[in-house]
């Protein structure tokens, strides 16, 4: 299950999309039975949460946190994946790019970071991007890297 909270109630954000394509993401990488929360947030809380976090004092597009809930418990938490629409969108206009794939695809960048990916060295990176690339091909989005 996906959960979207648009807190900043921003209307150009297709929520139903967003969800959908998280959902058929998260089903195809064998996490279709967790929940899921995608926050949409402004700079303001975005910076925060990075300079908490992750000790960078900026701005940044998205940011994953892994559920700390026991597997003990029964409830399959995948986590959160939090998304600065303000950011996503300059990158979209700066990149030429459709602002609602750009979004997915940082909702699906999130997610892989949260099913245990990363893109510490050039391996792990090249891997990540291609599970991007032929994920988003499958939904009519172009290869976001070229």
């Amino acid at each position: 299950m996906v959960v979207i909270q648009n807190i900043i109630n921003d209307i150009n954000v297709d929520e139903e999309r967003l969800k959908l394509t998280c959902q058929q993401f998260m089903k195809e990488s064998s996490v279709g039975d967790s929940e899921l929360l995608i926050r949409l947030v402004s700079p303001l809380e975005i910076q925060v949460l990075n300079k908490e976090y992750r000790s960078k004092n900026q701005v940044t597009n998205v940011l994953s946190f892994q559920s700390d809930v026991p597997e003990e418990v029964g409830e399959r938490i995948l986590g959160d994946v939090v998304i600065c629409v303000d950011v996503v969108r300059e990158e979209a206009v700066v990149g030429g790019k459709a602002f609602s794939d750009h979004l997915s695809h940082m909702a699906i960048h999130g997610i892989l970071h949260l099913i245990g990916h990363d893109h510490t060295d050039l391996v792990s990176a090249n891997k990540m991007e291609l599970i991007e690339i032929d994920f988003l091909k499958k939904i009519g989005i172009d290869n976001p890297y070229q």
